[in-house]
């Protein structure tokens, strides 16, 4: 707003004094609107200047609030670096002190495994030795085998007829440790009547089958276990035999 300075009119004293009614026109109205324009121009000036100082201050609150949030978010990510730093720090201790304790483990492993190799290299030394041992063992059964045939082709009509006249035949079941005896010639009314039982003879003396059934078996195999006389125990078992099959003979 524009503003228009007031001019006073030259005053001639004389000119007034001359006049019946000598009077000075002061322009009062001109001044106060004057006036009034001059305060309200200061107070408009007042206005401006305190808003532009309030929106300084407003935006300074602003700046100086984001630069404290800005502040504080950096000293938290510190914070949270240095907490990392500590947590990485430990996890580093702690994988250090895996890798030793690995490290440890794997020289005692390598140990063992050169230990291992040793025993496996003598075992494997001692497998050799018990096969060459094993091989000449066969070798040797082998001959015997051969030479227990020989005798026995030598001898098998005179063990038939010992057979037949004892009226028992014991065979041994393949390479086990068991043998099979056989019972003919029990009754009068019956001549082809056949008995038989399988006895294990491993470990001690053990009746694995018995056809038919014996009820005095087991006795006769306690004595067997006792005195250890074989001929002694088929001689028993085949008169036990004709008198379980023939109770009148």
């Amino acid at each position: 707003m524009s503003t228009q300075m007031l001019r006073l009119p030259q005053i001639s004293l004389s000119t007034i004094l001359a006049s019946p009614m000598p009077t000075i026109d002061l322009r009062l109205q001109s001044y106060s609107t004057s006036t009034s324009n001059f305060l309200r121009a200061v107070s408009t000036y007042k206005h401006r200047a305190l808003s532009s100082l309030a929106a300084i201050s407003q935006k300074h609150t602003s700046e100086s609030k984001r630069l404290s949030d800005k502040s504080q978010a950096l000293e938290n990510e510190i914070n949270a670096c240095g907490i990392k730093e500590i947590e990485l720090v430990g996890a580093l201790e702690r994988e250090k002190e895996e890798r030793k304790d690995a490290e440890l483990e794997v020289a005692a492993l390598k140990r063992q495994l050169a230990s291992l190799r040793d025993k496996s290299q003598t075992i494997e030394a001692d497998i050799e030795q018990y096969k060459a041992i094993t091989d000449n063992l066969r070798r040797e059964r082998a001959k015997e085998r051969t030479t227990l045939h020989t005798h026995a082709s030598l001898i098998s009509p005179e063990v038939s007829d010992l057979e037949a006249a004892l009226g028992c035949v014991i065979e041994g079941i393949n390479s086990t440790d068991r043998l099979l005896l056989r019972f003919f010639h029990l009754s009068p009314t019956d001549p082809d009547l056949e008995v038989s039982l399988v006895l294990d003879v491993s470990q001690g003396y053990k009746v694995v089958t018995a056809s038919p059934l014996l009820p005095t078996l087991p006795i006769l195999v306690n004595t067997l276990l006792e005195t250890r006389d074989f001929c002694s125990f088929v001689r028993h078992v085949r008169g036990a035999y004709q008198t379980h099959l023939d109770p009148e003979s």
